[in-house]
C-alpha cells in the first residue's frame, strides 16, 4: 500500500547501533512512509504568519525550485562509471519503475506492490506536489538502473522527528535488477548522489536518510558511502535508522 503519513508523536531515541555485517544487495533506502504528505508542514508555514500573510497560505516555489534543478544536474564518474539522475517521465519510465517496485524483495519493504496505477499515483504525489521530494531514475553509463527520491527533509514530515536544519536533503534509493544487488553498488551510488547533493545544493550541509532497521544492507550501504549513525527513529510504519553525511566530514568517511 502507499506509504502513510507521519504521526507526530513519534520519539526518537539516540541509542548505538550494531554495524550491519553485509554490503549484500541493496533493497532500499527509500521506504519512508513520511515523504510523501506533499503538503509544507506547519511549522513551515507558521514562519511566515509574521510578515502579514496567513498562516495557510503557501509561500512561492523559489525560481530555482527547492530542490535546485536536479534535471541540470551534470554527470559523474564513479567506480562503476558515469553516472547521473534523471527526473522522471510518467510516460516513459512508469513500466520500468513499476517492474522494479513489484520485485518481492523490494515490496517488503516499499510496500507498493501492485498494478501500473499503484505505481503512477505513487509517483504522481511527487510529480504534482510542490516540488520538495523530486523521482529520478539512476542512470549508469546509459542505462536506467535504480530508482531515486531526493527530497528536502527539512520541509517534510520527518522533520518532526529529528533536529532538522534548513536545506537537509534526503534519499531513498531502489537497486532495479538483481544483478546489480550484493556487490556494493549501492555503497558506490549513494556516496555519489550524496556528493551531487552537495555539489549542487550549496545551501544544504547535510544529506540525511532514514533506512529500516530491518534491512541490514541498506544501512550497511548507506555507512559504506560515508553515513554516519545518528539515532534509531520511531516513524509511522518502521524503526529506522537515521543517517547523516555531513559536508564537513565528506573527505574523512
Amino acid at each position: 500500500m502507499p506509504p502513510a503519513d507521519a504521526r507526530t508523536d513519534a520519539r526518537t531515541d539516540f541509542r548505538t547501533a550494531s554495524t550491519p555485517e553485509s554490503d549484500a544487495d541493496l533493497r532500499t533506502g527509500g521506504d519512508s512512509e513520511d515523504t510523501l504528505e506533499l503538503r509544507l508542514p506547519d511549522e513551515f508555514l507558521a514562519m511566515y504568519a509574521d510578515d502579514g500573510r496567513a498562516a495557510d497560505t503557501v509561500p512561492p516555489v523559489p525560481a530555482d525550485g527547492l530542490l535546485d534543478r536536479i534535471g541540470d544536474w551534470e554527470p559523474i564518474s564513479t567506480p562503476a562509471g558515469s553516472f547521473h539522475l534523471r527526473p522522471v517521465q510518467i510516460e516513459r519510465d512508469l513500466p520500468l519503475i513499476g517492474r522494479w517496485i513489484n520485485d518481492p524483495t523490494v515490496a517488503t519493504f516499499w510496500e507498493l506492490a501492485g498494478t501500473e496505477c499503484v505505481t503512477e499515483a505513487h509517483l504522481r504525489s511527487q510529480l504534482d506536489g510542490d516540488g520538495r521530494s523530486v523521482p529520478c531514475l539512476g542512470v549508469l553509463e546509459g542505462t536506467p538502473m535504480s530508482y531515486w527520491e531526493i527530497y528536502r527533509a527539512d520541509l517534510d514530515p520527518l522533520a518532526r522527528h529529528y533536529p532538522a536544519r534548513p536545506h537537509d536533503t534526503g534519499l531513498h534509493l531502489l537497486l532495479g535488477g538483481v544483478a546489480d544487488r550484493g556487490r556494493g553498488l549501492g555503497g558506490i551510488l549513494l556516496r555519489a548522489v550524496a556528493d551531487l547533493v552537495l555539489d549542487n545544493r550549496p545551501r544544504c550541509e547535510r544529506v540525511v536518510a532514514e533506512p529500516d532497521l530491518r534491512n541490514t544492507p541498506s544501512v550497511s550501504a548507506f555507512l559504506s558511502a560515508g553515513f554516519r549513525f545518528s539515532a534509531e527513529v520511531d516513524l509511522a510504519a518502521k524503526r529506522a535508522a537515521f543517517m547523516i553525511r555531513d559536508r564537513g566530514l565528506r573527505d574523512a568517511l
